[in-house]
């Protein structure tokens, strides 16, 4: 079922390129990608198999107030539509980078576009290698076996990626939205009925431990998951994951014009807000399920029930959905922002269309094996990616507030906005590293600090940003 399923997505994600003939259609798809298969694409993209397996450990482990942090998702996806969505439909933009070219100058451009293809590199190697060990752990019954998953799916995503373009993506997405929701339903589905009382007596018996706790009103800033930490902390998380990285600014761009991009962002609230409650109520059911026993970590309690209570055809389908949950490569977009933010502007201009499709087609492959690459390198590393992911992750903020100088302000200037950049990410790591304050409030801090600086450090008189 699983090589089926890998078999069966890389041809049909190939099939669906079989018509892209131009630069517009391989990393925009025609701009013909109605807004359902947009938000569709978009809540896929945003969910990984640590997503899968990671929130009904937190709920096992905790409590709800996990779903804090989706209220201020909302509230982001609100904001982007407002401010960045018309400014990306202001004539034809390739990738969200060339906003601040238009603003800012390229070298605003090139560090904000490098900074995510490296964390991008990083972050989807990382979930590759998670994939890959859950399926060699469940498929194969040892960990030893994983470099054989990680070659399988590296590959299956780099050839439809690469023959299919973003049409693959967004299409291929849509249908595995599908397909790891129905897997997370098996699995509620299957422990429901394992369970010795009704699924309602059981959701009463974990409140009644504290296990459906939601609303934490605490201003403690060292708490990550706070009403204000998730609403305000939440909002500029995803004004950095969706309105400024471009693995999902790309999702925006395919859409036929500006009003169905933010009608499908917008609805991808209320489907991430069901899909995280789905997860919760997982994994709270699954507490009553094992009385509470204690795992070693909780992204091992749903593998765990998955491995020895569900049937093998049962668990063939959930490896599926595992899979479904890896396969939403970032490969065109990487390959979109090298292209259109570094091998243009500084090696070849005048690149005919030709040869950008070949050039484009090359550096899917090129991000799609450094993907691969890091996903073996974690399995032997784990605490050193960690620790580089977690660094490259606060340069999101001093992204988003470029980006908002970039689109509210007049006043910004290149060498003003790299002084702000600088700033928010030095405030970042002081936030986060001496005072210790929480993950969830690095994006905000990071984007306040660099719009302040940023702004302050501009001429008093506004000019106009280079070209």
């Amino acid at each position: 079922m699983l090589l089926g399923y890998v078999g069966a997505v890389t041809a049909f994600g190939t099939w669906l390129g079989r018509r892209g003939a131009s630069i517009s259609d391989y990393f925009l798809g025609g701009r013909q990608i109605p807004w359902w298969a947009i938000a569709a694409c978009i809540v896929a993209t945003e969910t990984s198999t640590l997503t899968f397996i990671g929130v009904p450990g937190t709920a096992y482990g905790g409590d709800w107030r996990f779903l804090q942090l989706v209220f201020g998702y909302i509230l982001g996806r609100l904001l982007i539509a407002a401010l960045l969505v018309p400014a990306y439909f202001r004539g034809q933009i390739y990738t969200s980078y060339e906003l601040l070219q238009q603003r800012l100058g390229g070298g605003v451009r090139a560090l904000s576009s490098g900074i995510f293809l490296v964390s991008r590199t990083l972050a989807d190697g990382i979930r590759l290698h998670a994939a890959a060990l859950v399926l060699a752990v469940a498929a194969a019954g040892s960990a030893r076996r994983e470099w054989v998953f990680i070659l399988l799916l590296g590959a299956a995503m780099i050839v439809y990626t690469e023959e299919g373009g973003v049409k693959a993506t967004i299409w291929t997405d849509a249908v595995q939205l599908v397909v790891y929701l129905a897997g997370a339903v098996v699995c509620l589905v299957a422990v429901v009925h394992r369970l010795p009382m009704s699924a309602g007596a059981a959701l009463a018996q974990a409140a009644a431990q504290g296990k459906l706790r939601l609303i934490d009103l605490s201003t403690d800033p060292h708490v990550p998951f706070t009403l204000w930490a998730g609403v305000i902390g939440g909002a500029f998380l995803t004004l950095a994951t969706h309105g400024t990285d471009h693995y999902l600014v790309q999702r925006l761009l395919v859409a036929r014009n500006r009003r169905e991009a933010a009608l499908g962002l917008a609805l991808t609230g209320p489907m991430v807000l069901l899909q995280f409650l789905l997860f919760l109520v997982l994994g709270t059911l699954l507490f009553v399920y094992y009385g509470g026993r204690p795992f070693a970590r909780g992204d091992e309690v749903l593998p765990t029930f998955i491995a020895t209570a569900l049937p093998p055809s049962a668990t063939g389908f959930i490896l599926a959905a595992i899979v479904a949950a890896a396969l939403s490569p970032s490969l065109n977009s990487m390959a979109s922002a090298t292209l259109r933010d570094f091998y243009l502007p500084y090696v070849r201009p005048r690149a005919t269309e030709a040869e950008q499709m070949r050039v484009g087609k090359a550096f899917t492959v090129v991000w799609g094996l450094a993907q691969i690459a890091v996903a073996f390198a974690a399995q032997n590393i784990h605490s050193a990616l960690d620790k580089g992911l977690a660094v490259l992750g606060y340069a999101s903020g001093p992204t988003v507030g470029a980006f908002l100088l970039a689109v509210l302000t007049q006043r910004a200037r290149a060498v003003g906005t790299l002084i702000g950049m600088a700033s928010g990410l030095l405030a970042t790591l002081l936030a986060s590293r001496l005072l210790g304050v929480a993950w969830t409030w690095n994006v905000a801090v990071g984007a306040v600090v660099t719009f302040g600086v940023g702004w302050l450090a501009s001429p008093v008189r506004p000019q106009e940003a280079r070209a």
